[in-house]
């Protein structure tokens, strides 16, 4: 029987290393990347929940309404009007237009109050959905408020979406160092993946 030359057994020996080493996590060390502001915090997005009153007119009124995936509102009489990207004295002023153009009342006040605006996280967290923004909220703690990481995230890689551009992260690290936790913006989206072990 041939005795085997010294490097194939040099190699045969470190492919199980080079096996363990691809079951090792990776490691909590470098930077995040910096992740720019959305477009405006601002605006008004879709999934916004708002507060529409109508006053200075014989019949005040306030009416609950969410921004659909269109980023349509629908009120009374005048139907659906565009929400998503304006402001919310933009939309209040666009309201009072409406109504005063199509001869609803001559004279009116409108106000608009955003209620609750949400991020999305899903994947391999506990309790995948929307979780309602505050301006406090960082990538750390929207994955906290989700339940926490199931035994099969990848932690290292979580994909954030902002403004229609993704971010990968890592969020150990980002645990680690305040510094390195990015903060939420309403209408970001986080995915966390499952490991590949």
């Amino acid at each position: 029987m041939a005795s085997l030359p010294r490097s194939r057994i040099l190699a045969l020996l470190s492919v199980p290393l080079l096996l363990l080493a691809g079951c090792t996590t990776d490691a909590v060390t470098g930077e995040n990347p910096r992740i720019p502001a959305a477009t405006s915090a601002a605006q008004l997005r879709p999934g916004d929940s708002l507060t529409v009153a109508l006053q200075g007119i014989p019949d005040p009124s306030s009416h609950p309404v969410q921004i659909d995936e269109q980023g349509l509102i629908s009120l009374p009489y005048i139907g659906t009007i565009t929400a998503a990207g304006a402001t919310t004295s933009e939309l209040a002023q666009r309201i009072r237009e409406t109504y005063i153009a199509r001869n609803f009342y001559t004279a009116m006040d409108v106000s608009v109050s955003v209620t609750e605006r949400y991020i999305y996280v899903g994947g391999e967290v506990t309790r995948p959905g929307r979780i309602i923004w505050t301006p406090d909220l960082t990538l750390a703690k929207a994955i906290q408020s989700a339940g926490g990481f199931t035994l099969y995230a990848r932690e290292t890689r979580v994909s954030l979406v902002r403004d229609q551009q993704a971010y990968d992260l890592n969020v150990k690290l980002a645990q680690r160092n305040p510094a390195q936790d990015p903060l939420m913006m309403p209408g970001d989206s986080v995915q966390v993946p499952r490991s590949p072990f």
